[in-house]
């Protein structure tokens, strides 16, 4: 029934297993990638036919988690996978760099690719099972595929790299990088690292690449068996071969001019010129034009390539190696937490941070479990940063990527919450854009989050390099622009400090690069790191010595483990009490730590009295301040600490006797306490008498020991007769007592009844 094939391997110490034949036969292409107990369903569909006149490639990637691979029900009010969450949409990114350039220049059919997670054992990543996955449907598939491709985890510690780390392996690591490509070079790089050296990054490149290549053969060994026959390769006909080399006789010589044009918007405006006047002159001899858009940009991009590599210089006069002019200015908001604006040339991001307490921090539910994000970082990028007017909406790929790149770049650097117990949330807004906006929210974002009081270890700086690659040579081009990333070969995004990297991005549109190249790249980044780090240090060296004004000031309290119940009260009585007449922000850790969060200090101290109060034990001599909550014939009882009660007994309320509870205090009065001792049930003894009520003060030394009781008038004084102790006298037992004799009634008398 079945036309199966299994392709099994180690690796990495796990086996990797690859079926095909069984599941999803109608697809093109479809593996099931199984590593460990992880386990992940790609299939790779595409269109026999393109749609006419289209001149782009519809590629997309799904990547989705089904919540039964953990063993959960979704959340929610439909209990089904609703939207991609921003974890799904960032590894569905991951999975389409790498392939996208393995697809040839003039192939238009649309190509679906879809990974779906069936299980999860919370040991093996599946996104590297589902780069592998949709690397072999597509192979399988016979879709035009210069591939197979492969991915590997790579991490780092004491030293050594470590393919394909586990979950408990990831948590002490330095690094966490992933790299994907072919046989012949790296496709695709994204990292997160712990301010490592460029030469650590690029052994981790390398190790990871080294580390894939069985699996390449493993697919290669599946498609020898199960691959689907080849579709033919699109071929340029006759027509399109003398329509390119029309254009190019009609729009070389304008176009080169126009880009002479330094300025972006100018340069823009005589580049679309050049192009509507050679679709005009290409309609009047009679040619077809709907195709005249991909080879124009074709052309575009030799033109600006080759000027590069005969000349040195750059669309905008620059070498390969010079960073534009770099202003960063910070404090912008006056009522903002931290903010900054940084500008790059043409390239400029608005960062603004914000601080709030432990409830503001991201949930997350991952199929790994959920758990709590202190740091968000969001960026925007807005039409008008391109001159452009366009619709505004929810965060697409392209912003939510661009975040998550900045996001892994900043993180290394941050406070612990033990030293830091803030909620930080960054947000870039992208005003202007020619060049890597990812890179300068990078930089904005380190200014914004220092200009906030965040103790930052060091501040953080990115530049995005670019490579021009001919058969004639190559150039690596610092801080590139717009057009140099759209028409090179390379998008290579390095972040870190002056110690060393903490992130890095590589995107190739080519079928790879050499490890020459790409150490070449990091070390040209690495000079144009100091160098902006440089500029920015020239706004602000370092964070703030305290947060801003407008934050919240969070205070942190320890409580011992027993009394949180007592903090929190029946139903959270008292925990909301606190809230409400403090205006404050609590959070309440299983382990007994309390933070507590106001803008306004006397409110803070207020919670924090409030909760001391609550947890404390009353100490004997000391004072303090409380409220006569009930009166009584022998005394008050006064609340005090908390909640705490105690008895001043009617001879301590004052000096002298006192013959009424109430001639002294009465219910709701704030009185001045003084805890003498406990009873034997340990209830508290207070005393006002040896307090003065104005200050505070102790006066038990002005008005000596307290003086003996007065006799009281119905009663003698016993003066000295001793007592008599009658513990040790055996009580007698009045049971055997003899009854006594009763008084003669009279004859007439009625007796009382007998009980029989």
């Amino acid at each position: 029934m079945f036309n199966y094939f299994r392709k099994e391997l180690d690796w990495g110490g796990r086996k990797l297993v690859l079926e095909t034949g069984k599941i999803a036969r109608q697809a093109d292409g479809a593996v099931m990638v199984s590593y460990g107990e992880t386990i992940v369903l790609c299939t790779a569909v595409g269109v026999k036919t393109s749609k006419p006149g289209q001149d782009f490639f519809p590629l997309t990637v799904n990547y989705q988690e089904k919540a039964f691979a953990a063993g959960k029900i979704p959340g929610g009010f439909f209990k089904r996978e609703g939207r991609p969450s921003e974890i799904e949409t960032l590894k569905s990114r991951l999975i389409d760099r790498p392939i996208r350039p393995l697809f040839p220049d003039n192939f238009r059919n649309e190509v679906q690719v879809i990974a779906t997670v069936l299980s999860i054992d919370n040991e093996n990543d599946p996104d590297i099972v589902a780069m592998v996955g949709c690397s072999a449907a597509l192979t399988l598939s016979g879709i035009p595929f210069f591939g197979p491709v492969a991915a590997a985890r790579v991490g780092y510690r004491d030293g050594q790299y470590i393919l394909n780390p586990t979950e408990a392996e990831k948590k002490s690591s330095q690094l966490d990088l992933v790299v994907a490509g072919t046989s012949d070079g790296v496709l695709m790089v994204e990292s997160e690292a712990q301010e490592l050296t460029e030469d650590v990054m690029l052994g981790a490149v390398t190790f990871g690449h080294q580390g894939f290549q069985p699996v390449i053969g493993a697919i290669i060994e599946l498609a020898e068996r199960a691959a689907k026959d080849p579709w033919p390769l699109p071929e340029p006909s006759d027509e399109e071969k003398a329509l390119k080399a029309r254009i190019d006789a009609l729009g070389r010589a304008s176009i080169a001019e126009a880009y002479k044009e330094q300025v972006k918007q100018e340069r823009y405006a005589k580049v679309g010129a050049a192009k509507k006047a050679v679709t005009e002159a290409l309609a009047a001899e009679g040619m077809d034009t709907a195709k005249a858009g991909a080879v124009l940009h074709d052309l575009e991009a030799d033109v600006v390539r080759n000027a590069i590599l005969d000349t040195g210089l750059r669309i905008d006069g620059r070498d390969t190696k010079t960073v534009r002019p770099i202003l960063a200015e910070v404090h912008i908001l006056p009522r903002a937490h931290g903010s900054a604006l940084f500008t790059r040339g043409e390239t400029q991001a608005f960062c603004v941070a914000t601080l709030g307490t432990g409830q503001d921090e991201q949930v997350i539910d991952a199929l790994e479990g959920e758990y709590r994000e202190n740091f968000m970082l969001h960026y925007n990028f807005p039409p008008y940063s391109v001159g452009e007017a366009g619709r505004m909406g929810s965060p697409g790929r392209r912003e939510i990527g661009h975040g998550k790149l900045a996001w892994r770049a900043i993180h290394p650097l941050l406070p612990g919450k033990d030293k830091f117990p803030y909620t930080m949330r960054v947000v870039s807004e992208i005003t202007e854009s020619n060049g890597s906006s990812s890179m300068a929210t990078v930089c904005g974002t380190s200014l914004a989050l220092m200009d906030a009081g965040v103790p930052l270890a060091r501040p953080v700086a990115g530049i995005a390099m670019g490579l021009i690659k001919e058969d004639k040579g190559f150039a690596v081009l610092s801080d590139i622009l717009g057009d140099e990333d759209h028409l090179g070969d390379m998008d290579f995004k390095v972040a870190g400090t002056e110690v060393g990297v903490t992130s890095l991005q590589m995107d190739i549109k080519i079928t790879s690069i050499t490890p020459e190249i790409m150490k070449i790249a990091l070390e040209q980044a690495r000079e144009g790191r100091m160098h902006i780090l440089g500029e920015m240090n020239k706004a602000l060296t370092g964070h703030r010595g305290d947060v801003a004004t407008t934050a919240p000031r969070i205070t942190i309290i320890n409580v011992p483990k027993e009394k949180i119940r007592e903090v929190i009260g029946t139903g959270g009585k008292v925990i909301r009490e606190i809230v409400e007449q403090t205006k404050c922000k609590i959070d309440i850790d299983d382990d007994g730590t309390i933070k507590i969060a106001a803008t306004d200090v006397t409110q803070a101290q207020q919670a924090i009295d409030w909760i001391r109060g609550i947890v404390a034990e009353p100490e004997i001599g000391v004072i303090y301040t409380g409220k006569v909550v009930k009166t009584a014939d022998f005394g008050a009882f006064v609340n005090f600490l908390g909640s705490k009660d105690g008895l001043v007994h009617i001879s301590e309320l004052a000096q002298g006797r006192v013959a009424k509870t109430t001639d002294v205090v009465n219910n709701g009065d704030s009185v001045k306490v003084k805890v003498i001792g406990f009873d034997e049930r340990g209830k508290v003894k207070l005393s006002m008498r040896v307090v003065d009520q104005a200050t505070g003060a102790d006066i038990t030394e002005q008005v000596g020991a307290k003086p003996p009781r007065e006799p009281r008038p119905e009663r003698e004084d016993r003066g000295d007769r001793p007592y008599r102790d009658r513990g040790d006298r055996p009580r007698r037992d009045r049971g055997d007592r003899e009854p006594r004799e009763s008084a003669p009634m009279a004859e007439n008398a009625e007796q009382p009844p007998v009980a029989e």
